[in-house]
């Protein structure tokens, strides 16, 4: 048994700060001002100018891609292309790995104004495979003994630059898939424990992962799965199977379908192939809707009558559209009261499209990590999207509408860190559309488990739920909200017990995942 004194910010419906927690059993016994006696002999654990809250939860990350970059090298703070050049050569010197794997490359953070080229990793890497992953993951950099070996299955794809090197769009997920399956699936469980410990140092307690990318079998989907069974620590992970063919969630008897890649509807700003309504600034080009209407919306009317949870990816105007009218269409169709199905990013929305998410309850787990990034900087979004770059990412627009908002990485593409959602949540670079620092609060928490029908048993600190915490070393009810950033997570809780970073060897954390069906993934 615990006892926790200070500030308990329970993240309820209504916004209850207490005076006290009590901990037992792994659950929470008792939240409130008044002590009762019965718990007046424990000593309490004194908060002091922090916070208590809810554990976090991140709604919305490619886990085993993000786990494996992490392991690599990742250049997104370099501030040219010579930097990366050279984070490269030494990072090459020291990895023992066969093809090296890097992450974060930007035309826009970098001083150079555009990618690094082929010709430029060949001069640092002209022996190994070298599989540069741009920072919004959705194309790459290869150099020449990469492209080699996957030149006969890209070379007639779209998206295919030989001479820069860049892959987009069919020909980016053939190369991703070359990569993902000359990964040891031992080296790939080890690289999710060590995300996992990552992760639950910034306070994340529950994860979303979106899987089914570029492994035979969809072999990462059961990694995923098994990995997930197979914490100990208290630790939650929750799959979505990157597919539009509602057997093969139906198959693993997952629960929800959806993500990016073979759910994502368009592509991306930063290669500007979203799909907009209206042509990018002074181009004819609307981006690239990956599916017709009719394919969208057949595959929701499937997967949701066969009750499952949809997600798809939508970042452009059109594909949002594509997506509310497709989910719109399914859930005339079929009508469930409690689907929670969810669009994600939503970056550009239309009225009609925010509309239709109030009305049919459709969730938006949005990353407003996104918001004045360095990646993707307001100055380019404003020259590719004119007018439209003030109307990105609305989350005040969302919240007035009662959309339930919760919060994701998107990893590998940012770092998951909840503190920074927050601060940026509340601090919007169109400051009409910031929200509270309780309703960021709420969607980084609460909403999260909301997401995955975990809201009973976790994500608020009410008497009952289970114990899963957060100290905050300031109380972000106290700071002015442009220091909301500076607050670090001292330490998470799982089941009212510390986090224990995983211990167990890859091969014994998949067997006990394989045996342990109970567990909830």
């Amino acid at each position: 048994m615990k006892v926790y004194k200070g500030k308990i910010i329970t993240c309820d419906s209504k916004n209850t700060v207490a005076r006290y927690l009590v901990e037992d059993g792994g659950k929470i016994a008792f939240v409130g001002d008044d002590l009762p006696a019965k718990y007046m002999g424990e000593n309490p654990v004194l908060l002091g100018d922090g916070a208590l809250i809810p554990s976090f939860a991140d709604t919305h990350i490619h886990f085993a891609s993000f786990a494996t970059f992490h392991s690599g090298l990742n250049v997104m703070n370099a501030r040219s292309n010579a930097e990366i050049l050279t984070m490269l050569k030494e990072h090459v010197k020291k990895t023992g790995e066969k093809l090296v794997i890097g992450f974060g490359a930007s035309p826009y953070s970098v001083s150079d104004g555009h990618l690094v080229t082929k010709s430029q990793l060949d001069e640092v890497c002209p022996d190994k495979p070298l599989f540069m992953v741009k920072y919004d993951g959705h194309a790459c950099v290869v150099n020449s003994a990469l492209l080699e070996k996957v030149k006969y299955k890209v070379a007639p794809l779209r998206g295919y630059h030989e001479d820069t090197g860049e892959m987009n769009q069919e020909a980016f997920f053939a190369v991703s898939d070359y990569v993902t399956n000359s990964l040891s699936p031992v080296s790939l469980v080890k690289n999710m424990q060590k995300a996992a410990d990552y992760m639950a140092g910034k306070g994340i307690g529950i994860i979303h992962t979106v899987s089914g990318v570029g492994f035979a079998r969809d072999l990462d989907v059961d990694l995923e799965r098994w990995v997930g069974r197979g914490f100990d620590n208290g630790m939650q992970l929750r799959v979505f199977f990157q597919t539009m063919d509602v057997q093969k969630a139906l198959k693993r008897k997952l629960p929800r379908i959806g993500g990016c890649f073979a759910c994502a509807l368009d592509g991306c700003f930063g290669s500007a192939d979203a799909a907009l309504i209206s042509p990018y600034e002074g181009t004819e080009d609307c981006g690239v809707l990956y599916y017709s209407d009719e394919k969208v919306t057949e595959f929701c009317k499937k997967a949701n009558r066969a009750g499952l949870q949809i997600e798809m990816h939508a970042i452009g105007d059109a594909a949002f559209r594509q997506a509310t009218h497709a989910l719109k269409a399914a859930l005339d169709d079929y009508p469930r009261k409690d689907h929670r199905h969810a669009i994600i990013h939503a970056c550009l929305p239309t009225q009609e499209g925010i509309d239709i998410c109030r009305e049919y309850n459709i969730l938006l787990p949005v990353q407003s990590a996104f918001i004045n990034w360095p990646q993707e900087p307001d100055e380019y979004l404003e020259k590719i999207l004119g007018e439209r770059s003030e109307r990105l990412n609305p989350l005040r627009s969302f919240a007035d509408n009662n959309i339930v908002l919760s919060a994701g990485s998107d990893a590998p593409c940012t770092d998951p860190d909840p503190i920074m959602w927050i601060y940026k949540a509340c601090n919007h670079s169109v400051p009409s559309q910031s929200l509270s620092v309780y309703e960021a609060l709420r969607m980084c928490t609460y909403n999260g488990y909301y997401a995955s029908f975990d809201e009973k048993e976790r994500g608020s600190l009410e008497e009952g739920k289970i114990a899963d915490m957060v100290i905050l070393s300031k109380d972000p009810y106290s700071v002015p909200k442009e220091e909301l950033k500076d607050i670090e997570v001292k330490q998470l809780f799982l089941g009212g017990e510390k986090y224990k970073p995983v211990s167990k060897g890859a091969v014994s954390h998949l067997l006990k995942g394989m045996t342990n069906s109970k567990c909830k993934i």
